[in-house]
């Protein structure tokens, strides 16, 4: 029997609508151990995997890995400003740009940047630009490229650190690093570093005490550089939160310092052969 040439066929076996059906945000309960095993009312981040010096076409560049948050991040420059009325004669302009991969996420997105994209990229601008000695680069601009390759919560945190470790491989002056943070409240317990179901449980709930969290600290200076928070908390709740994000990102900074010492080490020339 002939064929029409012209016709789209259809697969020979198909799945049920069902499989793609966009499920309800799990509400996950408000006490007792998380599913990752970590505890509540806790300082107890995630593991963190870091590494400098990944990207070779970038002046400097880190990747950080947090549980399934996965974060690459790249930096030029300094290089000359391409719009001359934005040159400014005694300082220099950083310029950050925060997008997600299509498949970071368990919604696929788009290439083009969206508003949540423009946010970070917002945010991370805030936190990053107070520790860049951007005097030092008078009439130049840096630009800071952050592409999140999977999402598993706390991307803003993770891409503040991310992004600072960048800063300090490619060899920018800076006062301190800048670690990030978060926490989300959830009425009377709190956990720190939330995963991507936690934030979303978070957000189909509803009632007082429930909020999230995100710090960008200076560890050296002791100084928060950056802070980002929404939700419904109280002005002690907030308070306490901001306590409880800076410990977290002290309990970070041993593992970055020597992520940045073992690049330096590697990028350092072999000793001299007397």
């Amino acid at each position: 029997m002939p064929t029409d040439t012209k016709r789209v066929r259809g697969p020979e076996a198909s799945q049920s609508p069902l499989l793609f059906w966009s499920r309800p945000a799990e509400v996950l309960p408000s006490h007792g151990p998380r599913a990752d095993g970590r505890q509540r009312d806790q300082v107890d981040v995630r593991p963190v995997f870091v590494r400098c010096g990944l990207v070779s076409q970038a002046k400097g560049s880190a990747y950080i890995e947090a549980g399934n948050t996965k974060v690459l991040c790249c930096v030029y420059g300094p290089r000359e400003t391409e719009r001359k009325d934005e040159t400014d004669m005694k300082s220099g302009r950083l310029t950050t740009d925060m997008r997600f991969a299509p498949f970071s996420c368990p919604e696929r997105g788009s290439w083009i940047q969206g508003s949540q994209d423009k946010d970070f990229s917002l945010m991370l601008q805030e936190s990053l630009q107070p520790a860049v000695c951007l005097h030092k680069y008078p009439r130049s601009q840096i630009e800071v490229n952050v592409m999140v390759l999977e999402n598993s919560g706390s991307v803003l945190a993770h891409a503040v650190t991310c992004a600072s470790m960048a800063l300090a491989d490619a060899g920018i002056e800076m006062y301190d690093l800048v670690l990030g943070c978060s926490m989300r409240q959830d009425g009377g317990s709190y956990v720190v570093d939330p995963t991507y179901t936690e934030e979303n449980s978070w957000r189909s709930g509803s009632g007082e005490k429930r909020g999230g969290l995100t710090v960008a600290f200076l560890p050296s200076l002791n100084q928060v550089s950056g802070l980002q928070s929404d939700g419904e908390m109280a002005e002690e709740t907030l308070t306490a939160g901001i306590r409880t994000c800076i410990e977290g990102c002290y309990k970070l900074y041993p593992a970055i310092q020597q992520a940045l010492i073992k690049a330096v080490r590697r990028a350092a020339p072999p000793p001299a052969e007397s």
